[in-house]
């Protein structure tokens, strides 16, 4: 799941190099994906009123239920 973001994230911004993706996994199976990018790739992370994270987060879920398992993306500022 970690992988699938930081590919999507990479693919949105001007500064690739500077995205930071990091993945926890809690006693109840769940997982938290966090996602850092550069302060000026925060409105192409985001996208307009959200849509790319929206975007991200649908993914995110789809991937996680094919594996019986909760999903949550933050996204770090």
């Amino acid at each position: 799941m970690k992988d699938m973001i930081e590919h999507i994230a990479r693919s949105l911004v001007e500064k690739p190099d500077e995205i930071v993706v990091s993945e926890e996994i809690a006693e109840d199976g769940s997982v938290l994906v966090k996602l850092a990018a550069a302060q000026e790739d925060m409105g192409r992370i985001i996208g307009k009123q959200g849509r790319n994270a929206k975007a991200m987060r649908t993914l995110l879920n789809a991937k996680a239920t094919r594996e019986n398992r909760h999903a949550l993306l933050q996204i770090m500022e």
